[in-house]
């Protein structure tokens, strides 16, 4: 089936081209999204009789949605969800999460803009956000299981790391446990070792002075 583009469309052409595009793409996306108009003699002339009132109105949206990208690119969200040990999301982030997270933080962001297959696991993600069919800004999501892990994320670490860390501390706790039971069980020891040698030497000090008795008596 053959359209006529009313803007540019990625991977198809520019505005006023006229290409071949599958049926379904046409009926589906493109026609319905006034993104362009089936290539009939009365649209092509439609066309060039509104070009110069289309291509104005595509520079004026194209310099809102510049700076809009300018104030949106690089931006990072932060998106909490709950999730495995490993980092598994227990359900996923979708294009509409994005737009929502972005549009709470003061930018105006449809989910149609937002070019996203669904995240299902923790940490950083860069998201492609569609502002104009010649302008795009890029945006992180920051998705975590709190706010907490969210900051350490953002400083660098891995969820990866953060387990490993998570861990680490786990095991010091349980070997400064096993290190304080050992040292009590050696102070044990100790006590009763002293507490043995007192009595040897009591019973040697009692055995001498039974000693002494018994020579003063035969005396």
């Amino acid at each position: 089936m053959q359209v006529i583009l009313l803007e540019r469309v990625a991977k198809l052409g520019q505005m006023g081209e006229v290409v071949d595009v599958k049926p379904g793409y046409a009926r589906n996306f493109l026609l319905p999204q006034g993104k362009a108009l089936s290539a009939s003699k009365a649209n092509i002339e439609a066309f060039e009789q509104q070009k110069a009132q289309l291509e104005a109105r595509n520079l004026e949206t194209k310099k809102e949605a510049e700076s809009l990208a300018e104030k949106l690119n690089g931006q990072q969200f932060i998106v909490i969800r709950s999730a495995s040990d490993s980092g598994a999301l227990y359900g996923s982030v979708t294009t509409r999460d994005a737009a929502d997270a972005a549009t709470e933080a003061g930018f105006s962001v449809d989910r149609k803009q937002v070019a996203l297959s669904p995240i299902k696991e923790l940490g950083l993600h860069a998201v492609q956000i569609v502002l104009h069919p010649e302008v795009e800004a890029t945006i992180e999501l920051n998705v975590a299981r709190s706010p907490e892990e969210a900051e350490l994320q953002a400083s660098g670490k891995s969820i990866q790391e953060l387990a490993a860390e998570e861990e680490a501390a786990a095991e010091f706790e349980i070997q400064e446990l096993f290190d304080d039971i050992g040292a009590a069980a050696s102070d044990d020891e100790d006590l009763a070792e002293a507490a043995g040698v007192a009595s040897d030497d009591t019973a040697s000090d009692e055995a001498a002075s039974g000693d002494q008795e018994d020579t003063a008596g035969k005396a």
